[in-house]
């Protein structure tokens, strides 16, 4: 891809009110994920692989069993998918995912962030062309051809392995993701994956004037308040 992947870690909450905010968003997302699926983890890869993460960002277990409960009991609410895309201050490209159980009020509450920070919402495939969606794993190691070697031997399909500073990056398509989990776990057993996800990787990174940085910043703290977004994708260097 001759660019390397950038790893934005979140900073560990360090209010209650921020700690809600995480432990809501993986709620939602393991709610919908069990009630559209197997509520079992071991019958539903996808769900599995939600609460490890949600595991290793310390969600508590009392909200990932509330979420599967309420999953099992039938009703609630019925939140479905939606996706934003737009120009964000400084001209960034952004993706907006969230979970909504009224799309009228996400638009408007999305919109809100685009309108009052000066930037420019647009409509699906404005700059999602700009993002290759692709399954993300990241570790620490020196060798990066073993890794693709190893990866190839199991007839996966890479997209690309890169070494930059210690830390090898591998991507491959979205439909890979598990096998290519399983492949790393099964021939290092003892990898530490400090990164494995399905993300937008932007395809080229836009440097934000030093009079817009403070604007973007406020963008990324308006989307991070509204209940219904879920993650945020942009192509800003940081």
């Amino acid at each position: 891809m001759g660019r390397s992947f950038e790893v934005r870690k979140a900073s560990m909450a360090k209010t209650a009110g921020a700690k809600i905010k995480v432990y809501s968003k993986y709620g939602k997302e393991i709610y919908v994920l069990a009630k559209n699926g197997s509520s079992d983890p071991d019958m539903n890869l996808p769900l599995k692989h939600l609460i490890a993460k949600a595991k290793k960002d310390q969600v508590p277990a009392h909200v990932i069993d509330k979420a599967i409960d309420k999953a099992n009991g039938g009703g609630g609410e019925d939140f479905q998918p939606a996706r934003y895309e737009g120009f964000g201050p400084g001209g960034t490209s952004v993706i907006v995912d969230c979970l909504t159980d009224n799309g009228n009020r996400t638009f408007q509450d999305v919109r809100q962030c685009f309108v009052k920070t000066g930037a420019k919402i647009g409509v699906e495939g404005t700059v999602s062309h700009m993002f290759a969606h692709q399954a993300v794993f990241q570790f620490k190691g020196e060798d990066d051809e073993i890794i693709l070697e190893t990866l190839m031997m199991e007839d996966i399909d890479v997209t690309d392995v890169e070494l930059e500073d210690g830390v090898i990056t591998v991507f491959a398509p979205t439909t890979e993701f598990f096998k290519t989990k399983t492949a790393l776990n099964a021939a290092f057993p003892e990898l530490t994956l400090d990164v494995e996800e399905i993300t937008f990787v932007p395809q080229n990174h836009v440097e934000i004037p030093e009079e817009d940085a403070e604007k973007f910043q406020k963008f990324l703290d308006m989307l991070d308040d509204c209940d219904d977004v879920q993650q945020v994708y942009h192509n800003a260097e940081q």
